[in-house]
């Protein structure tokens, strides 16, 4: 089967995903072992075409940091791999569930059995790690897998397909076309199960598609994920813990810290150190090889726009440059920007960010990030800087948020025994390790009854037992 990118039109997709559904009704489960071989053959995918890979996406960025593609993305994906190789056996094992006692000695179990085939709509922003680790769920899983990597990486998209296409029969795995009619036709096909990672926007008509088929779906989305500095907190070690945040992959992180909530009194200390350590980390060199660029123009024009509106309101703009600036702007380097005096009005305050443009908004009660945080949409993650624990645990108490990191940033993300979702307009769902098995598999509960046991035997006529069955059961709730 011919898996280049142009070939995939409608038609082609359409036979290529029936032939996956018709293999998964028929065909036995796949074993511990076929597993196995499949994440083993991912592995050495990602190895053999580790620096092809680092290329391929800072060719479709323009630049990305080498180091940045490495820890985030190929490191991500490997560990998630080894984790789910190591505890895969386990996993697949029936669950033991406790039986009530009047149906002893009878037994229950939940059986974990593949859904079917897995649907992946992948973002652009971490191509590598957004598209394959959950792919390593869906294939420890025991399913079928069909991946849509996104048109704003195409160098990436097309090396993909050609290193999935080498390891793997397009009935085990594939890639598909990147084009906007494929985007839809793939929305809208059967899956047993459909994960798409991105914007709020998209995640809304990626679930009315998903609907129309009743197709069970995981949504990674993003919003604006706060930051709390208390009162208790060193300014100096928070700076640098959100610089760095705000800055990784310049700010196009669906995590990352989107605005700043910080002591009145603190604030313009505060903004002056986070510029101190962007400058520290970053310089203000638009050549420097550790900042990535925008992905495209128009990207990087919405961030000049955000800017632009804030400022026009009356906010104050710190950067070492103008983003007008020839030497940045040819090479899509967004300059590190620090608001303050923003407000809800902002356009900034209001869509997500998504780029290296950091808002400081200042408090006077302590109570007041909470009834902000909780005025908006629940975001993706949350994080919280001090030593205060009462304060830390009220936080914690009041607000919901897809994931929180407490005196850092980000790092709740590589918790692999940890769920990573959303919740409301950040998504839906959840995964890594043995939460993405579980979200990629059926847990089918099963009963054996047991020879021994009478009480299932309820049949007509009742007559006077149906009186003793009931005082029996009174008696045991």
């Amino acid at each position: 089967m011919d898996q280049s990118l142009s070939s995939y039109g409608r038609n082609a997709l359409h036979d290529a995903f029936h032939r996956m559904i018709e293999l998964s009704r028929q065909a036995q489960p796949a074993s511990l072992a076929e597993r196995l071989d499949r994440l083993a053959r991912l592995r050495a995918v990602i190895q053999a075409n580790e620096s092809r890979f680092e290329q391929a996406i800072s060719a479709d960025f323009g630049h990305r940091c080498a180091v940045e593609t490495l820890i985030a993305e190929t490191l991500s994906v490997l560990a998630e791999i080894k984790h789910s190789s190591k505890h895969l056996k386990a996993w697949m094992a029936p669950q033991r569930v406790s039986t009530q006692l009047q149906f002893l000695p009878a037994k229950n179990r939940l059986m974990p059995q593949p859904l079917g085939v897995v649907g992946i709509i992948a973002p652009w922003n971490y191509p590598l790690q957004l598209t394959l680790a959950p792919a390593v769920a869906a294939l420890a899983a025991g399913n079928r897998v069909m991946i849509k990597p996104s048109e704003l990486t195409p160098r990436f998209a097309a090396l993909l397909q050609e290193v999935i296409a080498a390891k793997f029969d397009p009935t085990e795995m594939l890639v598909t076309g990147i084009e906007d009619d494929i985007a839809e036709a793939f929305a809208a096909l059967p899956f047993d199960h459909l994960m798409f990672t991105g914007s709020t926007r998209v995640g809304r008509l990626v679930a009315a598609a998903a609907g129309r088929n009743l197709t069970p779906i995981t949504l990674e989305l993003g919003g604006k994920s706060p930051a709390i500095i208390d009162r208790s907190a060193d300014l100096d070690e928070v700076a640098a813990r959100i610089a760095y945040a705000k800055l990784l992959n310049a700010g196009q992180t669906c995590i990352a810290p989107d605005y700043v909530l910080v002591p009145s009194a603190s604030l313009q200390p505060f903004a002056d150190k986070v510029r101190d350590a962007m400058r520290k980390m970053y310089g203000t060199d638009p050549g420097n090889k550790d900042y990535t660029s925008i992905i495209a123009d128009r990207h990087y024009a919405r961030l000049q726009d955000l800017v632009a509106d804030a400022q026009a309101h009356g906010a104050s703009i710190v950067q070492p440059a103008s983003p007008d600036d020839a030497a940045w702007k040819s090479q899509r380097k967004f300059p590190p920007t620090i608001l303050t005096g923003v407000t809800s009005e902002m356009k900034i305050m209001q869509e997500e960010i998504f780029g290296p443009l950091l808002p400081i908004v200042g408090y006077d009660d302590a109570a007041e990030p909470i009834a902000y945080i909780n005025g908006r949409d629940r975001p993706l993650a949350l994080y919280w800087f001090g030593t205060d624990d009462a304060a830390r645990d009220e936080v914690l108490a009041r607000t919901v948020s897809g994931g929180v990191t407490v005196n850092d940033c980000l790092v709740h993300f590589a918790q692999i025994n940890q769920p990573m979702g959303g919740v409301g307009a950040s998504g839906t769902g959840a995964y890594h390790g043995e939460w993405g098995f579980r979200t990629f598999s059926k847990l089918k509960p099963v009963f054996y009854r047991s020879p021994y046991n009478r009480f299932a035997d309820l049949y007509p006529p009742y007559g006077g037992k149906i009186a003793r069955l009931g005082k029996m059961l009174r008696l045991m709730s």
